[in-house]
């Protein structure tokens, strides 16, 4: 299998890198950090002049059609500068959610105005009791003379606060008292019954909780045509976990050259850190780990649109690995760097917080192991 990068992915990569380089430095994140949005809505503009909202959006609606590879080129590249822009939220998860679900005239109504940056998307779907199960949904929608009236609750939905429309699960009520299809709805942020409380995440941007009651929405609200929507999520989330898991590499690296750099210049009985053997093992070692992680992101990637059980353990391995990974190099780099490795003056800390969050999202190393198991027995009784 040749994996060398097309010339457009490597031009997407040398522009993403640059562009990262010089306009995320440390007082850009020190200023974002008090946004109430959690991030910089004119720097949201220029990743659309700049075609990145565009991405992965089919040509037929005014996008570039780019794939699971190229989003994966760019969040490496986001995970470097810790970038809080919801571009998980709003492109990889949206956009697929849309596209994956939508009618026609939905993705001809929505997608060309999150190519253009006026529209930011949510996806509202855990809930407290489901612990990462994405089946578990209690949030219930029941048809009404003129719409729909959705109540329930949502946890940790990413981006929520700064979202001017929210795709949110549901199960509808069709009065038998049994769990009806599971189904997505277009809320509008403002909806009367919808209470809102925002709240920072760990490592950057902002998430927030809901909680509906009688939030009456249009009967165009229904995201399709009303088919379970179950699959189309399951598909959703193991792209945006391989996204992520290309976020992780990008952070994971910037440790490793970070703390590469500090111990040749970082002296001690003197000499250089680097000049011991042992640190020599410890850099070694996380190198290992970031060309262990970088594989296992490549194949969440390139398994993106495989048949569901192929794409599903991809994704699941990818998380399991790179979480196991990420918090081995995280913290091997704040023990090299000493005390240092914690304070504000450098941003080891920064990236090791984003590397915790990265490892919580969507269910950590030990639910993705469990997963990547049970999916492997079906695949063998298939």
């Amino acid at each position: 299998m040749d994996l060398t990068l097309s010339d457009e992915q490597r031009l997407l990569r040398e522009s993403a890198d640059r562009f990262v380089s010089e306009t995320y430095t440390a007082d850009h994140r020190r200023k974002v950090a008090n946004d109430p949005l959690g991030f910089s809505a004119d720097i949201w503009k220029q990743f659309a002049d700049l075609g990145w909202l565009a991405l992965p959006i089919a040509e037929a609606h005014g996008g570039l059609g780019g794939g699971a590879v190229e989003v994966g080129i760019l969040m490496e590249a986001f995970g470097r500068g810790l970038v809080s822009e919801p571009y998980l939220s709003t492109v990889v998860i949206g956009v697929s959610l849309i596209s994956e679900c939508g009618t026609e005239a939905q993705k001809r109504a929505l997608l060309p105005d999150i190519a253009d940056g006026s529209l930011y998307l949510a996806f509202a779907h855990s809930e407290r009791q489901a612990r990462f199960d994405l089946a578990d949904i209690r949030t219930t929608a029941k048809k009404t003379s003129d719409g729909w009236q959705l109540d329930g609750h949502k946890t940790a939905v990413l981006d929520g606060n700064a979202a001017n429309q929210i795709i949110v699960s549901a199960r509808v009520d069709d009065g038998s008292g049994k769990p009806g299809k599971l189904c997505l709805f277009l809320m509008p942020k403002g909806a009367r019954g919808l209470a809102l409380r925002d709240f920072p995440r760990l490592g950057g941007g902002r998430a927030c909780n809901l909680e509906l009651s009688g939030v009456q929405l249009l009967a165009d609200a229904l995201l399709g045509n009303g088919n379970d929507a179950l699959p189309a999520i399951e598909a959703v989330i193991d792209r945006a976990m391989a996204a992520l898991s290309a976020e992780a590499v990008g952070i994971m690296q910037t440790l490793l050259d970070q703390t590469l750099e500090y111990t040749k210049i970082r002296k001690q009985f003197g000499r250089p850190l680097s000049a011991n053997q042992v640190i020599r093992h410890r850099l070694a070692d996380m190198a290992m780990q970031c060309d262990e992680a970088r594989s296992m992101a490549l194949r969440a990637a390139l398994m993106a649109d495989a048949e569901p059980i192929a794409r599903s353990r991809a994704a699941s391995g990818a998380k399991a690995k790179i979480g196991k990974c990420a918090r081995f190099v995280a913290e091997q780099s704040v023990q090299l760097h000493g005390a240092m490795g914690v304070t504000e003056e450098l941003d080891i800390g920064s990236y090791f917080k984003r590397l915790l969050a990265f490892d919580t999202l969507f269910g950590g190393s030990a639910h993705h192991y469990r997963r990547h198991a049970a999916l492997g027995g079906r695949a063998v009784q298939a």
